[in-house]
């Protein structure tokens, strides 16, 4: 095999893993209204795969508490770098673009800012109460990082009143120290339990990567442990490595293995949604929708 051959093999995507959303019709849209505020996604910073898509619909995933993480994880596009102090208007402008696009569910998450005190809990928490007083009748649901371990910036977010909290584990156990070195398997797993303890009534969220070299039987342990946590919904995807010096893609998963995690999971009692596109803020609407007629139908 000559050596562009095997750089093809290594590059080309499955027809599977690839979006065939063509609709740009309000991608513009969006992208005018979030320059105009000085507001990031993750979608746009995280090259996302299903950008068109979701832009289209219209919904997005804001980025909060600027642009530059602390971690640098391996298998991120996310910018490293100094960040800047929070912005203290940026609660509202995420609630005002909300609301002008017409959201009802926003999705909020944020670079991890181990530089600040708290993590940033209390700038999520401001942007909860933003979109109370601004989109009362939207849920919202927020993505956070791990605070350091700390319960009182954990406690300062739920106390908000979110109607989900994610925290994404990203990964197994074995591969934490390639793939997130600064991050803690043990240290999410308890924020995510705790936060369950903390507000019953708010939904606990986790997802992970796969592809990375992980074993099936590493990633239906983590599903074990995720609702031993009390974890009510998972979201399993595809990695992609979106630069060239992130981790490489170790394996493409068929699509009737996420079929198996989804049917793990169910006996689990969680609700697991699978597939080589899926991302933790994609589809979040639909998935919580989902997920609250599931335990209305139970409990009729």
């Amino acid at each position: 095999m000559s050596a562009r051959d095997m750089k093809e093999k290594r590059t080309r995507l499955p027809a599977f893993v690839k979006n065939s959303c063509r609709s740009r019709s309000e991608v513009h849209v969006i992208k005018a209204r979030l320059r105009k505020a000085r507001l990031h996604t993750v979608c746009e910073s995280a090259r996302c795969p299903n950008i068109v898509e979701c832009f289209s619909r219209p919904t997005a995933a804001f980025m909060v508490l600027g642009s530059c993480c602390n971690r640098g994880c391996r298998f991120c596009a996310v910018e490293g770098g100094t960040p800047e102090p929070p912005d203290p208007c940026e609660p509202e402008e995420v609630a005002l673009a909300s609301k002008e696009l017409g959201l009802r569910h926003v999705v909020v998450t944020s670079v991890t800012r181990d530089d600040l005190a708290d993590g940033g809990a209390g700038h999520f928490a401001e942007v909860v109460r933003q979109l109370r007083r601004h989109l009362p009748g939207a849920k919202v649901e927020l993505l956070v990082p791990d605070f350091q371990g700390d319960e009182g910036g954990l406690q300062t977010v739920m106390e908000a009143g979110p109607d989900i909290l994610n925290h994404n584990l990203e990964t197994v156990p074995r591969l934490y120290p390639e793939v997130r070195p600064r991050a803690d398997y043990k240290r999410s797993l308890q924020l995510l339990g705790r936060a369950a303890v903390m507000k019953k009534d708010v939904a606990t969220k986790s997802g992970l990567m796969v592809g990375l070299g992980e074993e099936k039987g590493e990633v239906r342990a983590v599903l074990r442990d995720l609702a031993g946590a009390g974890c009510r919904i998972v979201t399993i995807g595809q990695y992609l490595q979106p630069q060239k010096d992130k981790l490489a893609v170790v394996r493409y998963l068929e699509p009737n293995e996420y079929l198996e995690f989804e049917k793990e999971g169910s006996r689990l009692g969680l609700k697991v949604f699978a597939g080589p596109l899926v991302r933790s803020s994609y589809l979040a609407d639909r998935i919580f929708d989902e997920l609250e007629d599931n335990e209305t139908a139970k409990e009729g």
